[in-house]
């Protein structure tokens, strides 16, 4: 089945409002003119400490009236500093009109202008040198101004790169209809390679490569029929290219960087007659980056400290800048954390006092450390919730980083539960932690899925619930684009004490390195998750190199998951696949024979059973399938769910208003969503709660439907219902973290649509996680001193 890689929206950080001017370090004048609501987003208090910035403040209060009226009238800032000035001349000069009679020298002077007098004639008696007398005074020490409050403010809407010139679209269009491609790749070939696309890809046909979706065959046709008899496969642009091309569809699977050897391996196999002179050309030309890492052997004992250098053994890797760039700052970001050993206080010592169990032991090592890692699975989640709550009850500036919006829903009813209990805790006598009455916080249902929980869901909160915002929960997303949480200082870090990541293993390299560079020293950094689910959709594997390197204290959480979906997916963990009972109809295995069955048994499920059984409504089910391919991969499991859930002539480039969708804005990021509308500007989006408009030309390649999802783009979400369709020719494609995975989507209810036989507890059993080349393990095992 295909397997085609995911999408991740990438932002940069948003800047905080600033806007507000200190009262206490300004003149009267510009006090005035903001009084008026002038919105100049000026600081004046640099001239305030000055003799200079004295003088112009007195002359700013004399002149109060013609500023506030100024200001009244429009007048700017520096028109208003004109008028300041003018009436101090003339005030200057009526005070010489009032002299009668010469001063006598130095006779009436006082202050700094007597000073001057004394100094000049000290100089001219010889007394002083005039180095010493006229050097520049060391600054008076001045007063802090009050630090503005700032608060989270919605990040802009990227700047999309403007859209390529119609002049270099044409001559990118000619060139390619000269080489037989597709003319409609214009636009997209002449974004990626700038201005002068067609003469840069007229000079280098394999330049083609670079536009995603372009195979090696197609841009060797595309070659062949530009250069004609000059065209071979020893040629050493087509070489580079393909270095490159191996090395970005790496990426695509998770590696950071290739071993030297698969590389020339897998050059070999594109028919480069010489892959170590491709490799070679590629690092000359600074399109890719060489590294040796030292190995070292699992239980060999360290090397001895002879005086002499020993030959130590070494893997040679290859990797792009972009990826190595970042790996090496995450590196270094989490060695200054993990070396850092910030003051516990009492603050942190009253969150640890508060707290017990698996709770009270993560915040005792966080008041220790500034890196902690803590693994669990979905009910170890109240762990880092309790330890949120309660730093932010103690006043701490602590915020939780989720990987979806439902995550983050759900973690912030387990904020609300732990709030509670701790409130509960002040209010009675000898702190009984004793749970109340009114019933579990619900969890299931988020904004970014259509349709609410069902009525025998909805129970009353342990106390009255408070957004994600008010309780410090953020999206990872959201926190790197300045959407959400808190604020950055003029050095742009985030103003916290306290970050935890939530669904930590869904970090990739580029993501972990923004957050990590993001914390200012002293910071604490918390990273939560569960270790056997899939990786990130994008390159690295960061929590499990961290968890490995062993470079910080690690909090095991032993909180299991309850009932017995909670029981069947702790046993996949293990690799055992468990027949557990179900006395409520929590797991139904419904056996099929080929992948048209497989098809039809979902759609009944999603649309009858499961609603008809349990009284979740179909809207609040996921199916989650291999591979977007395949008979009964995403694409036909979609069509399938469409025609009987929202059927439509889909007049919107295959979509109508109701359809459930899979957002992808950028490589390695899904956001749910639902079709609202479409018009002239593109297709109209709900996503999580937030509209997004898609224009049409992007429609086609970043919007899918969503009724079926694949395991990454499931990951960090659960739903009250889940049906897992594994049909025959899904087998190759299953492994142990794949099944925990789409197995533990499932809050209530699990359908398993079984076509695969013994596949399923083989896959359990035998398959581990793909491996993937990375450097972070080795980049961080010498930095980080032993314990």
């Amino acid at each position: 089945m295909s397997t085609e890689p995911e999408t991740t929206e990438e932002a940069g950080p948003g800047t905080p409002d600033t806007r507000e001017t200190h009262e206490e370090d300004t003149g009267a004048g510009t006090e005035d003119v903001t009084a008026e609501g002038t919105d100049t987003g000026t600081e004046t208090a640099d001239g305030a400490d000055t003799a200079e910035g004295t003088e112009a403040a007195g002359a700013s209060e004399e002149a109060g009236g013609v500023v506030g009226e100024g200001g009244a009238a429009g007048l700017s800032e520096v028109e208003a500093e004109l008028a300041a000035q003018r009436i101090e001349r003339e005030r200057i000069e009526r005070r010489k009109a009032e002299k009668k009679a010469p001063i006598t020298s130095g006779a009436k002077l006082s202050g700094k202008a007597a000073d001057l007098l004394a100094a000049v004639r000290a100089v001219e008696s010889g007394e002083k040198p005039p180095a010493a007398v006229f050097a520049e005074p060391a600054p008076a020490p001045r007063r802090p101004a009050p630090e503005p409050v700032r608060r989270p403010q919605p990040a802009p809407a990227p700047i999309a790169p403007g859209a390529p010139a119609p002049e270099t679209v044409d001559a990118v269009r000619r060139v390619l209809a000269e080489g037989g491609a597709p003319d409609s790749m214009a636009p997209q070939v002449a974004a990626v390679l700038g201005e002068a696309a067609g003469t840069a890809l007229r000079e280098d046909p394999w330049q083609l490569l670079r536009v995603g979706g372009v195979r090696p065959e197609q841009a060797d046709g595309f070659a062949r029929a530009l250069l004609g008899a000059e065209c071979g496969p020893d040629d050493e642009r087509r070489g580079r290219a393909l270095t490159v091309w191996l090395l970005e569809q790496a990426a695509v699977a998770g590696h950071t960087a290739l071993e030297l050897p698969a590389l020339i391996a897998a050059l070999g196999r594109q028919s480069v007659p010489d892959p170590d002179a491709a490799v070679q050309g590629a690092l000359a030309e600074g399109e890719a980056l060489a590294f040796q890492d030292a190995l070292e052997e699992p239980g060999a004992p360290a090397p001895e400290d002879s005086g002499e250098e020993q030959e130590r053994p070494v893997r040679v890797l290859v990797g792009l800048e972009r990826y190595a760039l970042a790996e090496e700052s995450l590196a270094d970001g989490l060695v200054r954390l993990a070396n850092s050993v910030p003051e516990a206080g009492q603050a942190w010592e009253a969150v640890a006092a508060k707290l017990s169990g698996g709770a009270g032991e993560l915040a005792r090592a966080v008041a220790g450390h500034g890196l902690v890692l803590h693994t669990g699975g979905e009910a170890a989640r109240a762990e880092p919730a309790a330890l949120l709550a309660a730093a932010r009850a103690a006043g701490l500036r602590a915020y939780a980083a989720c990987h979806t919006p439902n995550g983050r829903h759900r973690l912030t009813a387990y904020v609300d539960e732990a709030a509670g209990r701790q409130d509960g805790d002040r209010r009675r006598p000898g702190g009984d932690t004793g749970r109340q009455e009114e019933g579990p916080v619900r969890r299931g249902t988020d904004a970014g899925w259509p349709g609410e929980a069902p009525a025998d869901q909805a129970a009353e909160p342990v106390r009255p619930a408070a957004g994600p915002a008010a309780r410090g929960v953020v999206t990872v997303a959201g926190l790197l684009a300045g959407a959400e949480g808190p604020g950055r200082d003029a050095d742009g870090a985030l103003e916290l004490d306290l970050l935890i990541v939530l669904d930590a293993p869904q970090l990739d390299v580029e993501s972990a390195a923004m957050l990590v560079e993001s914390l200012p020293d002293g910071a604490r950094l918390v990273l939560s998750g569960d270790p056997a689910v899939l990786w990130s959709a994008g390159p690295g594997r960061v929590f499990a190199d961290v968890l490995t390197a062993r470079v910080c204290p690690q909090a095991v959480s032993r909180v299991p998951d309850p009932g017995p979906l909670g029981e069947l997916v702790s046993g996949i963990g293990v690799g055992e696949l468990n027949q557990v009972a179900a006395p409520g109809k929590e797991i139904v295995i419904v056996p099929v024979r080929d992948a048209g069955e497989a098809v039809h048994r979902t759609v009944q499920l999603v649309a009858d059973s499961v609603p008809r059984a349990l009284g979740v409504p179909a809207d609040q089910t996921v199916v989650i399938t291999p591979g977007h391919g395949g008979a009964a991969g995403t694409r036909a499991l979609n069509a399938a769910l469409k025609e009987r859930l929202n059927p439509g002539p889909g007049r919107f480039g295959g979509f109508d208003p109701g359809d459930r969708i899979v957002y992808s804005p950028a490589p390695g990021r899904a956001v749910p969503g639902v079709v609202v509308k479409a018009d002239a500007e593109g297709l109209h989006l709900s996503c999580a709660g937030a509209p997004v408009v898609v224009p049409r030309e992007r429609v086609e390649g970043g919007v899918r439907h969503g009724w079926a999802l694949t395991a990454h783009q499931a990951v960090g979400a659960r739903w009250p219902a889940a049906v897992v369709v594994l049909p025959g020719d899904a087998g190759q494609a299953l492994s142990r973290p794949w099944v925990y995975t789409a197995f533990g989507r499932a809050e209530r209810h699990l359908s398993v649509v079984h076509g695969v036989e013994q596949a399923l507890p083989r896959a359990v059993a035998e398959v581990p996680a793909k491996p993937r080349t990375t450097r972070l393990e080795t980049l961080l095992r010498p930095q980080v001193p032993a314990s």
